[in-house]
């Protein structure tokens, strides 16, 4: 049995806290929880992402890329492409299982990380 049960929070570094919570709950959607000073809370999927500017240069590196799970790729790309976030490739096959396809799309946050769309297809 594992000791490591599930993701609980993401840490995000960010440069402009205010304009970082502008992208993620209102270009985004993403659910807002919280804030708390320097610290912005919000509900991905029962998965916490907290943005933050870096405490010290240990965290300013860059952030993990964060694979966001949308039902329609097509649609999340056509509707975030719509509000201005800057895409660095289409929505493209990366893997094909017995019944599924696994697709994705990579685009940048309003801090310079790097974040994907991903969707997984029946076939």
């Amino acid at each position: 049995m594992s000791l490591i049960q599930q993701i609980k929070q993401i840490y995000i570094p960010v440069k402009e806290l205010n304009r970082a919570v502008q992208f993620y709950r209102d270009t985004l959607e993403i659910p807002f929880l919280f804030q708390a000073g320097e610290l912005a809370f919000f509900d991905c999927g029962g998965v916490r992402l907290m943005l933050s500017p870096p405490e010290n240069e240990d965290f300013a590196k860059a952030s993990p890329i964060l694979y966001l799970s949308v039902a329609s790729i097509d649609h999340a790309y056509s509707q975030f492409h719509t509000r201005g976030v800057t895409f660095i490739d289409e929505p493209h096959l990366v893997a094909k299982m017995d019944t599924t396809e696994t697709w994705m799309s990579f685009f940048i946050d309003s801090e310079d990380n790097l974040l994907a769309l991903l969707a997984e297809k029946s076939i």
